[in-house]
């Protein structure tokens, strides 16, 4: 199997790649995600910010807090990733936009505080109150 990830927009207007694994994968309940994706959560995927670039398409940048970006199509809506300018190490990949978005292993639940309490949680993935950051891993 490949090592190399790609994945897209709706309309197929952005395409990307990352020449690598992610770093950690999880679904993130926080105000934002849900706003945004008009969904309960978002299953995310990190990815080393060096591995990971546009092959088609140029994304619409929406600064969507004082220190995070997300980057959609601009044809179709579709929301690829977002971005924290306070460390830019990683890109958070909308799981769902990738190709085999089977690939990825959901580790956690982000942001646990801000769960919709209607939408429950039917696994034992650990849940964090905020954000878990990779380097915390070790």
């Amino acid at each position: 199997m490949s090592q190399e990830f790609v994945g897209g927009c709706h309309c197929g207007a952005l395409r990307y790649r990352s020449s690598v694994k992610p770093v950690e994968a999880g679904y993130c309940h926080c105000r934002d995600c849900q706003l945004l994706s008009g969904a309960p959560a978002v299953a995310w995927a990190s990815f080393p910010v060096e591995s990971f670039e546009y092959t088609t398409g140029t994304p619409k940048i929406y600064k969507s807090s004082e220190y995070g970006q997300r980057e959609f199509c601009d044809n179709c809506g579709t929301e690829i990733c977002f971005r924290d300018s306070r460390e830019m190490k990683t890109v958070d990949i909308s799981a769902a936009t990738l190709d085999e978005p089977e690939r990825i292993t959901v580790e956690m639940h982000t942001f646990e505080r801000s769960r919709i309490r209607w939408f429950e949680i039917a696994d034992d993935l650990p849940r964090y109150e905020t954000q878990r950051d990779a380097r915390d891993k070790n």
